[in-house]
């Protein structure tokens, strides 16, 4: 066996493998893992597992830029392309919709978290915890704060129904003028006995609850529903 291990790696052996490697890449795995499993319960594009492996990965490029650059290489050339690589998936992240864009949020996590696991790499646990508890607080905290306080427009996807869908339309249009909202996106169609239409609505919580209110008080709209957009961060 220990021939067998010398052979796979000459430079290593078991114990040092098992401090240096897999314990970092454990770690990275576990942190990567918490702010994903946040993610996933709210059910945003990146979740447990993207996060996971951004970070497992990153952790691991960093323990290879110092492996195969020693006495050769500067060590920084490989974990340098993390940087880089982490911004081509986070513009992927990142939606144009109507002239409206989301997943900025998700964009800036996946950046940190691959942060988070080069510090692994680095051995700097600590500093790698104490960021995980951070975000977590800033994804958790910091949205209840805009939200409580009314600092950030939130999306809404509206669903109004009625038999008379241009009459309908064009009350809508003007309750919306009212209140100085633009639709971003508008889908019609037949269902229920009567026509609907679905728009969204990018708007702070204030704006929302008014823009209910007129649309359930208007006698041209039979039927109101709202639900908000999950992809909006």
């Amino acid at each position: 066996m220990k021939q067998i291990w010398d052979a796979l790696t000459p430079h290593m052996d078991m114990a040092t493998f098992v401090s240096d490697t897999v314990l970092k890449l454990l770690i990275a795995a576990i942190l990567g893992g918490i702010i994903g499993l946040e993610r996933e319960l709210k059910h945003k594009p990146a979740g447990l597992r993207t996060n996971m492996f951004i970070c497992f990965g990153s952790a691991m490029y960093t323990l290879l830029s110092f492996r195969y650059s020693q006495g050769t290489l500067d060590h920084n050339r490989i974990a340098a392309q993390i940087i880089p690589g982490i911004g081509f998936i986070g513009a992927g992240a990142i939606l144009h919709s109507g002239g409206s864009v989301s997943g900025i949020t998700t964009a800036a996590t996946l950046f940190v978290v691959a942060s988070i696991g080069m510090a692994v790499g680095g051995g700097e646990y600590l500093s790698a915890t104490f960021a995980t508890v951070v975000i977590l607080l800033a994804l958790n905290v910091l949205g209840w704060v805009e939200a409580r306080f009314n600092f950030k427009s939130v999306l809404m996807s509206y669903e109004v129904g009625s038999k008379d869908p241009e009459g309908m339309l064009a009350e809508v249009n003007r309750i919306l003028e009212e209140q100085r909202l633009i639709m971003q996106t508008v889908k019609m169609g037949q269902g229920n006995g009567g026509h609907r239409v679905q728009f969204t609505v990018e708007a702070k919580h204030r704006d929302h609850v008014a823009l209910t209110e007129k649309l359930r008080k208007c006698t041209g709209i039979e039927r109101v529903d709202m639900l908000r957009d999950m992809e909006s961060e």
